[in-house]
C-alpha cells in the first residue's frame, strides 16, 4: 500500500513509519517539526530512498495535506498537539492543530478517494467518568481543552464515515510509552521526563501522593493497533462489529472506535520503582534515588484503565507486551540513547 503517515517524525509517528517501510509498504511522511524531529527518521530517508518521502508541512494548511495524501491509499492520522497541560495553557493552539487541521486532513483523504483514515484518539475523551476499565461507548465530559479536541475528532469521523462513505477508525491511545519518545522539554510524558531524571541522578517529581494510576501502553501494542486497524478487510470488521453491538445498550454507538492499551492498571510510586529498578542495572548508584512529591496536576484524572475487549473481538488486537515488559525495554533504550 501507499501510506501517509501524518506527525511521522514524532514519537508513534516514526515508529509507525519505520514499521510499515520494513514490512514493503511505501510511506509519505507528513511533519512540521513542532514536535517530531528529523533524526526519528533521518535512517529512513537514507535506507528507503525510493520507499519513504519526507513533507515538512503542516496539517493546519489544507493544499498542503491535498498534496501528501496524493495516491494513498490510508492514511494514519498522527499529528497533534499533545499534552493537556500544553492546552491548558494554550486551547487556541491546541485547537488549530487537533481540529481544524485534523478536518483538513479529512477533507483531503475524502477529495483523494482514500478508503481508510485511521486516527489517533484519546483515553482523555473518557473524562470524569469513574468507570473501571474505560469501555468505548460510556464516557464522562472532557477535562481539557485536550480532550475536547480528540473527542470532537471521533464526532467528525463519524461524520464523515456517514456522509462520504470513507472508513475511519479511531484508536484511543492509553499513556503511550517506548523508544523515541521525547524526554526534553516543558510537555516531556512521565515516563522519558523520570528516566532522563535517573540517568542523571536527579529527584524525578511525583505530582499527588504517587497514587494515581494509569494504563501504560509500551509502543509495539500501538503498531499492532494500527496495522490491524490499516489492514483488516472491512467486511471483517463490519461483521464482528455488529457481533459485538449486540450486547451492548440499545442507546450505544455504532463507531469504530477501540481502546489501546494493555489492560493494566500501575500507580506513579510503581512506576518510579520499576523504572529505578530497571535502570539501576545499569548504575547501581539510581537505586538510591527517591522520588520528590508535589501538587497534583490541574486536568488530570486519578485512575485510568481500558478494557480491550471491543478491540480484541473486531479487529483481532492481542497486545505483546505487558507495562513491566515494556518497562524494561524503554529502560534499555533510553539508556543506550541518553547518556
Amino acid at each position: 500500500m501507499k501510506i501517509l503517515i501524518t506527525g511521522g517524525a514524532g514519537f508513534i509517528g516514526s515508529n509507525l513509519c519505520e514499521h510499515f517501510v520494513n514490512k514493503g509498504h511505501d510511506v509519505v511522511c507528513l511533519d512540521n517539526l513542532s514536535t517530531g524531529f528529523m533524526h526519528n527518521i533521518e535512517h529512513l530517508i537514507s535506507h528507503f530512498p525510493s520507499h519513504f518521502h519526507f513533507i515538512h508541512g503542516d496539517i493546519r494548511d489544507l493544499d498542503t495535506c491535498r498534496e501528501a495524501v496524493k495516491g494513498c491509499e490510508v492514511v494514519l492520522q498522527e499529528a497533534a498537539l499533545g499534552s493537556v497541560p500544553r492546552s491548558i495553557n494554550d486551547p487556541i493552539t491546541t485547537n488549530a492543530t487537533n481540529i481544524s487541521g485534523f478536518l483538513n486532513m479529512l477533507v483531503a483523504a475524502r477529495d483523494e478517494g482514500v478508503k481508510r483514515f485511521v486516527y489517533a484518539a484519546s483515553s482523555s475523551t473518557y473524562g470524569d467518568s469513574k468507570e473501571l476499565p474505560k469501555i468505548e461507548h460510556n464516557i464522562g465530559r472532557p477535562l481539557s481543552p485536550y480532550a475536547i479536541t480528540k473527542f470532537v475528532n471521533e464526532l467528525y469521523a463519524n461524520v464523515f464515515t456517514a456522509l462520504y462513505g470513507i472508513e475511519t477508525i479511531g484508536l484511543r491511545y492509553f499513556n503511550v510509552f517506548g523508544r523515541r519518545q521525547d524526554p526534553n522539554g516543558a510537555y516531556a510524558a512521565v515516563i522519558p521526563l523520570w528516566v532522563k531524571a535517573l540517568i542523571n541522578h536527579q529527584s524525578p517529581f511525583i505530582n499527588g501522593d504517587g497514587s494515581y494510576s494509569r494504563d501504560f501502553t509500551y509502543i509495539d501494542n500501538v503498531i499492532q493497533a494500527n496495522e490491524l486497524a490499516a489492514t483488516v478487510p472491512h467486511d471483517v470488521i463490519v461483521k464482528q462489529a455488529e457481533n459485538y453491538n449486540m450486547n451492548l445498550p440499545q442507546n450505544a454507538p455504532l463507531d469504530l472506535v477501540f481502546n489501546v492499551a494493555y489492560g493494566g492498571n500501575t500507580t506513579l510510586n510503581e512506576l518510579f520503582r520499576c523504572l529505578r529498578d530497571n535502570l539501576a542495572k545499569y548504575d547501581p548508584e539510581i537505586a538510591k534515588i527517591e522520588p520528590t512529591y508535589r501538587d497534583n496536576r490541574a486536568g488530570d484524572i486519578p485512575h485510568s484503565q481500558a478494557s480491550i475487549i471491543k478491540a480484541q473481538r473486531i479487529l483481532g488486537y492481542n497486545p505483546k507486551f505487558s507495562a513491566l515488559q515494556g518497562f524494561e525495554q524503554a529502560c534499555e533504550w533510553y539508556y543506550q540513547n541518553l547518556k
